[in-house]
């Protein structure tokens, strides 16, 4: 019977809530709750007005940073999708005029896009019934400026995830090193140097490192990553200039003047 009221006492001992560990008082610190005292927000909300507007920037940095992301990874898929089955078409193609009018429908292709320019440009060159050499460097350059301009639109907002990830650390040390400098005058102010005066700022200020790490990692990893599929698509456009120069000028300006863009075409695959 001792035995049984001896577990009945343990136990509830064991379920009321520990208000005041052992030795605290002894040492001068104040009861916390256990998840008070792991609660970032409320790290957050104790936090001073520098270090809270540091956690403001680097959230505003994250937002922008997964906008910019997950954009960038419907249009890099679409562009990808849709040059594949451009290159398809155009190899299957027996009339560059047809093809033309079908690159309408693949509007997320730069590789489509390039090809429209560079037939309009071969269409004004037959129209002002240049020389071979002549049509072929004006075409040449319009691939080139459409390339470009295809480029820039893929590495659109793609620095910002690399200045994101450099930056982003950083801004986070500059909140923790102010917050740790509020404590540590704090402590000279109250004139102790216990952990309840230290620990608070302390954890309140590493939050701020801690936000610019969640900021800056997904932003080096996706912008390498776009970085590399961009890469890879520059390869394919560059590849794709060459090919239709090599075709132009093997079975359409050797044949002499050609149609204008969007009017009939041939060129035997």
């Amino acid at each position: 019977m001792s035995i049984a009221l001896d577990l009945v006492s343990l136990a509830q001992a064991a379920a009321q809530p520990l208000a005041d560990p052992a030795g605290s008082a002894a040492y001068g610190l104040p009861a916390v709750p256990a998840a008070a005292a792991s609660n970032v927000i409320l790290m957050v909300t104790g936090a001073g007005p520098v270090v809270k507007g540091v956690l403001l920037a680097l959230l505003a940095f994250s937002m922008f940073s997964w906008a910019i992301i997950l954009s960038k990874a419907v249009q890099l898929s679409r562009a990808s999708r849709n040059s594949n089955a451009f290159l398809d078409a155009f190899w299957q193609s027996r009339s560059l005029a047809n093809l033309y009018a079908e690159a309408a429908g693949f509007g997320a292709s730069p590789i489509a896009q390039i090809f429209r320019v560079g037939y309009q440009e071969l269409g004004r060159v037959h129209k002002a019934k240049l020389d071979q050499r002549t049509a072929m460097e004006n075409v040449q350059r319009a691939l080139r400026r459409s390339g470009a301009a295809e480029s820039t639109r893929l590495f659109k907002y793609l620095p910002f995830l690399a200045t994101c990830g450099n930056a982003a650390p950083f801004i986070g040390l500059f909140g923790t090193v102010w917050g740790i400098m509020d404590s540590f005058h704090e402590i000279g102010l109250a004139g102790t140097a216990n952990l309840a005066t230290v620990a608070p700022g302390i954890s309140e200020a590493l939050v701020a490192t801690a936000v610019g790490l969640a900021a800056a990692i997904p932003a080096v990893i996706f912008f390498n990553y776009f970085n590399s599929r961009v890469r890879e698509l520059e390869a394919e456009m560059g590849n794709f200039n060459a090919d239709f120069i090599n075709i132009l000028e093997r079975d359409l300006l050797k044949r002499g003047p050609a149609p204008q863009a969007g009017r009939a075409g041939a060129r035997e695959a």
